[in-house]
């Protein structure tokens, strides 16, 4: 495309560029011919007017005319002094005078009209070009004719010079118009090219490239642009990649998580029907099998909450917080005292906007995560306060913590820290990944911060309307 443009422009320019210097030649020799005309037409009149009255003159004194022609046109000799004008007067078609060598002139110079019409011509001979005006004298004298010939060819030779210094320059200019005209085309298709080598290199996989952006104009706006562009197909190309790898880690996490109790009902299982066993190895072998049904009956359910999570809108309602917490408290206080912990709690604001059973689940699993990762004796701290204008609920430990390697990871599927501990209580791996959609449903961010030995603080900020409530006094 570039080139095309280069040649289009290229010939538009030297379309245009020479018919103007083909114009400015015509009109010029047109105007150096029309002054020479003028001239010659004006000293053609003057002398014809000057000789009739010389005429006039030899007659009244009786002289003859033809006798006197010589002594009579020597006066008009100093129009040819410098060699550029020739006089020649013919009586019918025999020359009577001539200043200069005779020209060969056309038959119908020396006869013109009768009737005073003068003739003006160009006429080349000997490598000149003249001016030629001839007309016969008026009545009695008409049967002169008088011939003026005027030397053009230095003003002819002049404006031919002046025509190919035009084209000389013309050429050079278009020369220089062509070089400047490519550089500019290459400039202005530059980030063109780029943008077409930089696609090819995104599209093989390296994201990471980008266009050069320099100056404030319109280039640079579409670098800026195509860069954004850029930068979002990477962005979105490294979520689609890590959703992937989710997926895959989840779909690997599930059969991992499914193979241990499956292997585990097949073996009794098969133990009950081949071996002939007494009743209490048989109830032994029910009650194991029992226990891990129900082990995949609660991944059957928490994956169906989080299907539901995702697919569903859920509706807000505005929720005491004195009745969820008593829920809470009523669903988690007797196995706290079991294990002799102590679960305080405070809120500092009457109402929340959320879904009660689903904020239920939210903080029964993140208490009953703390509780796992306490000794007895531990206390464990539920607080509702205002920060910075949102919301904010706290769980908060003092259990043995968890390193920043697990800490980024626990909201994943079926992801343990501790995996003897999850599986010998019998959970499913799947609590904080639907306390995190929980979260996500109530446009709330859900994070956590530990340190080994001190303990784990599991912090909920809400940013949507529940943040807007009144706080307690």
């Amino acid at each position: 495309m570039k080139y095309r443009t280069f040649l289009t422009t290229l010939l538009l320019f030297l379309f245009s560029f020479n018919l103007g210097i083909v114009i400015i030649c015509i009109t010029t020799f047109k105007d150096t011919v029309h002054r020479a005309e003028e001239k010659s037409l004006g000293e053609h009149y003057f002398i014809t007017s000057a000789l009739i009255k010389d005429f006039q003159s030899v007659e009244s004194r009786g002289t003859d005319i033809e006798g006197s022609l010589g002594s009579l046109l020597q006066p008009y000799s100093y129009l040819s002094g410098d060699k550029k004008v020739k006089l020649a007067l013919y009586q019918g078609n025999q020359l009577v005078y001539s200043n200069r060598q005779e020209i060969g002139m056309p038959s119908r110079f020396v006869e013109p009209p009768k009737d005073g019409t003068r003739l003006v011509s160009m006429q080349k001979s000997a490598g000149h070009t003249y001016v030629m005006v001839s007309g016969k004298l008026p009545v009695p004298y008409d049967s002169y004719t008088m011939v003026y010939l005027y030397d053009t060819t230095d003003a002819i030779t002049a404006w031919e010079q002046m025509k190919n210094t035009l084209f000389i320059a013309g050429l050079i200019l278009s020369s220089l118009f062509a070089f400047g005209l490519l550089l500019l085309l290459h400039r202005i298709f530059k980030p063109l090219s780029q943008i077409s080598q930089i696609s090819r290199e995104i599209a093989a996989g390296a994201y990471n490239t980008r266009l050069p952006v320099s100056g404030r104009d319109e280039l640079s706006e579409m670098a800026q642009s195509f860069n954004h562009m850029a930068e979002e197909i990477q962005r979105q190309i490294q979520e689609l990649a890590a959703a992937a790898e989710q997926k895959q880690q989840f779909a690997d996490n599930l059969a991992h998580e499914l193979r241990t109790p499956l292997t585990a009902i097949y073996g009794y299982a098969e133990y009950i029907q081949k071996v002939v066993r007494t009743e209490e190895d048989k109830l032994f072998a029910t009650n194991y099998i029992m226990s891990e049904s129900r082990r995949l009956q609660k991944i059957a359910y928490r994956l169906l909450d989080l299907a539901t999570l995702r697919e569903n809108r859920i509706e807000l309602t505005d929720v005491r917080m004195e009745e969820l917490v008593r829920g809470v408290e009523q669903a988690l206080s007797l196995k706290a005292a079991e294990k002799n912990m102590q679960i305080t709690y405070e809120y500092r604001f009457e109402t929340l906007f959320c879904d009660a059973d689903l904020m239920h689940i939210l903080l029964v699993n993140l208490i009953d995560n703390a509780i796992k990762a306490c000794s007895p004796g531990g206390v464990i701290k539920l607080a509702a306060d205002l920060e910075d204008g949102h919301k904010v609920i706290l769980v908060q430990d003092n259990g043995k913590g968890i390193t920043e390697e697990h800490l980024a990871h626990i909201t994943e599927a079926f992801y343990r820290v501790d995996p003897s501990r999850s599986r010998s209580g019998g959970g499913a791996g799947l609590g904080l990944t639907l306390c995190r959609q929980i979260a996500v449903n109530h446009q709330a961010e859900l994070s956590f911060a530990s340190e080994l030995g001190k303990g784990t603080t599991a912090k909920l900020t809400f940013t949507g309307k529940s943040s807007d409530k009144s706080v307690m006094p």
